[in-house]
């Protein structure tokens, strides 16, 4: 009896065979870590990468405007036809009035509000200043019209300035 199996006494333990058992738990704190960070990054940065309304807007040269603290109306013209305001769909009849309760919602506040008018460049032009005429009639004259940055349209009206002043001499 003086030998002791692998189960019994102090010697097993102490002795050159012993081994830990594998780890059978994750830790998820770590991963309820990165889980949060990802979840706020997406959260900041979805509303920044595209806007409700998809709209193919036209190129141009022009620098951006300046918003001031208070919030612009979204204006939107879809190739479609469809208009929103922000991103509700309203149909063309009732367009005059929700533009004027916007005007005189403007004229509580004080200040009229900034319209950002977003027209898909395959739309009539006529539609276009027909939506800008209601906007008018509103009361509603601080539109301005949004469009994509272009370099393409930067070189093009490039070289018709410098054959413009190459043709003087």
């Amino acid at each position: 009896m003086a030998m002791s199996g692998p189960s019994g006494g102090a010697s097993a333990r102490r002795g050159r065979g012993r081994h830990r058992a594998p780890m059978s738990e994750i830790n998820v704190t770590p991963l309820v870590d990165v889980m949060l960070v990802l979840l706020i990054i997406f959260m900041i940065t979805a509303p920044l990468l595209a806007s409700a309304v998809p709209v193919d807007l036209p190129e141009s040269r022009a620098k951006p405007v300046e918003t001031e603290e208070q919030e612009p109306v979204q204006l939107s013209i879809n190739a479609d036809d469809t208009l929103y305001i922000g991103e509700e769909v309203v149909p063309e009849a009732d367009l005059p009035a929700r533009l004027e309760a916007i005007a005189r919602e403007a004229k509580e506040g004080g200040k009229p509000p900034q319209i950002m008018l977003r027209a898909d460049k395959g739309l009539d032009y006529g539609r276009v200043m027909r939506v800008m005429g209601e906007l008018n009639h509103a009361g509603l004259s601080r539109i301005a019209l949004v469009t994509t940055g272009s370099e393409t349209a930067a070189a093009i009206a490039e070289p018709a300035v410098t054959a413009g002043s190459d043709s003087g001499q």
